[in-house]
């Protein structure tokens, strides 16, 4: 969300009544000023601050925050007005991208894998740091780059449908074409960052919903790629596998898996 939306948002607060809570300085993603009939006092939110886009790409859009009306919550919780509404000040952080939040939620997870706010600065590898359980990030990221890969980035809201891709701006976009082909009696297409094929794989996932949340797209393929590692008792074969055991397929996407590697290993 650009600084002028976060401006018309928040435009129904600029008018409060004397004596409400306002924010009076942004500190950080975590840490607020807040004045309340003459007084000031430090909100503190729960979370990490995403500085991969430094501190002043922050404060600049969190510029328009300043002077609005605010409601404390407890445990660091606090709400302002969005449309005439209250909304989650860390809900509306964690949305754009300057939050993460320690139980990484869905809104989450959308802001890291579609790289939004200060998520924009990170390497190409840093969703699979965050998401990953038991296998290497770089190579998560590296069969990603072979699988979604959308302006040098893996893309979580990918589908491929018999060979051919399809990058969509939303999860809920992507859903509605999953359900089209489900109900046109089709499993033939790999779903979201890792490309993790419906016919062969459904039953890992809860719902094909799930199936797009990237921690869970990237959970069933680790275990995928352990599962073959069981089986060959070779990283490599493991990686080569994911897409084909034919060596032909197999050595070309291995091929493109090292070529990806190299990049993310040089910061490209």
């Amino acid at each position: 969300m650009t600084r002028r939306a976060i401006a018309a948002l928040l435009m129904t607060a600029a008018c409060s009544s004397a004596g409400a809570a306002v924010i009076d300085t942004v500190i950080s993603p975590t840490r607020f000023v807040v004045e309340e009939n003459g007084e000031r006092s430090v909100l503190e939110l729960p979370g990490t601050p995403v500085y991969a886009c430094g501190l002043q790409r922050f404060l600049s859009w969190a510029l328009p925050l300043k002077g609005q009306s605010i409601t404390p919550g407890s445990r660091g919780f606090a709400s302002v007005l969005v449309d005439g509404a209250p909304e989650s000040l860390q809900g509306l952080l964690v949305r754009n991208g300057w939050l993460q939040p320690a139980a990484l939620d869905d809104d989450a997870q959308a802001a890291l894998t579609e790289r939004r706010g200060g998520w924009a600065c990170a390497a190409a590898h840093t969703p699979f740091d965050v998401m990953h359980t038991s296998v290497d990030a770089k190579i998560l990221a590296g069969v990603a780059l072979n699988e979604s890969a959308y302006n040098g980035r893996a893309w979580p809201w990918t589908l491929n449908v018999a060979g051919r891709g399809f990058f969509f701006r939303t999860r809920d976009d992507a859903y509605k074409a999953i359900r089209f082909l489900i109900s046109d009696g089709r499993c033939d297409f790999d779903v979201g960052l890792m490309q993790v094929n419906w016919c062969y794989h459904r039953q890992r996932f809860a719902s094909p919903w799930e199936a797009l949340a990237p921690a869970t797209n990237i959970r069933v393929a680790e275990d995928i790629l352990n599962e073959n590692y069981r089986k060959t008792k070779s990283a490599v074969k493991a990686v080569a596998y994911y897409h084909s055991a034919n060596p032909q397929p197999g050595r070309e996407y291995l091929a493109r898996f090292i070529q990806h590697l190299s990049q993310i290993d040089r910061g490209l």
